[in-house]
């Protein structure tokens, strides 16, 4: 296919993938089934670290995991006592388990005693002092704006942003260490592609209801496509990518041949190749 057959070939596979059917059958489907914005975003994320093996396990384990904290997950982060992280205990999926998930907590705790979003932690301009640490709704509000404008002035980079998050999710004093392989960056030549794809659902905007578009500051010109087995298979047929290994600068070609066929949005076209991937064999 020349230029022109592969774009409108792969826009209309993303008109196919990109519709509210497809979440019922993906990880997605559980932030979708949340309101509140802080739900949203800790369901979604803990979906997508969890997205290891099959579709069906992984919604499974997602949904068993909440039920445990009674569907609440933001007044969980917050308000849980003892008793509640006794409830925590035994969960486990592939190499995550209870000690992973309650460091998990308490980094969502102090992240959210300090800001309204979870946006904030992926601003390379960390605006946290950890010696200042406030709950005060007026101040957090002029942090975020804050935040806002620096990246609006400087620029926003999805590399050095994961980067900067890895370092910032374990900033608490403590932490496992095995919990370390848990969160990527790109210091690991890692593809990212879980935290990617949550970037992708949490900033992507559009009308067709499957990506979330709750975040404002980070624009989806700025993402990097997850690049999963499957995406990653499907884009070396079509002649996306032809790095010989697959690593962030994988991900990195792959998007940068992606914007060739729309620069403001080239990760809506993870819905093209893991449709033709997972759903089409390709």
């Amino acid at each position: 296919m020349d230029f022109s057959q592969l774009k409108d070939f792969l826009d209309f596979k993303v008109a196919q993938y990109n519709k509210p059917n497809f979440i019922a059958n993906d990880p997605i489907c559980i932030p979708h089934q949340y309101t509140l914005k802080q739900d949203i975003e800790i369901a979604a994320f803990f979906a997508a670290i969890l997205a290891w093996g099959q579709r069906k396990t992984i919604i499974n384990k997602c949904n068993e995991l909440f039920l445990r904290m009674d569907h609440q997950p933001h007044q969980f982060m917050l308000n849980h006592g003892d008793d509640d992280l006794k409830g925590l205990l035994g969960f486990n999926h592939r190499t995550f388990n209870d000690t992973d998930l309650l460091y998990f907590v308490s980094f969502f705790k102090q992240h959210y005693q300090q800001s309204a979003t979870l946006e904030t932690a992926f601003l390379p301009q960390n605006h946290f002092n950890n010696d200042d640490l406030t709950t005060n709704e007026k101040i957090r509000e002029q942090i975020d704006t804050s935040a806002n404008k620096l990246v609006e002035m400087l620029g926003y980079s999805t590399e050095i942003a994961l980067n900067h998050f890895r370092t910032y999710f374990f900033s608490l004093p403590d932490f496992p260490r095995r919990t370390i392989k848990h969160i990527s960056s790109p210091l690991q030549k890692s593809t990212c592609k879980r935290l990617n794809m949550f970037l992708r659902w949490m900033v992507r905007k559009d009308n067709f209801g499957v990506d979330f578009g709750l975040w404002n500051t980070i624009k989806p010109s700025a993402l990097i496509c997850p690049c999963d087995v499957h995406v990653d298979r499907v884009a070396r047929k079509l002649g996306l990518i032809n790095r010989k290994q697959t690593d962030w600068l994988t991900a990195i070609e792959l998007t940068q041949k992606l914007a060739e066929f729309d620069v403001n949005d080239p990760v809506k076209y993870d819905f093209a190749l893991f449709g033709l991937g997972v759903e089409e064999k390709f």
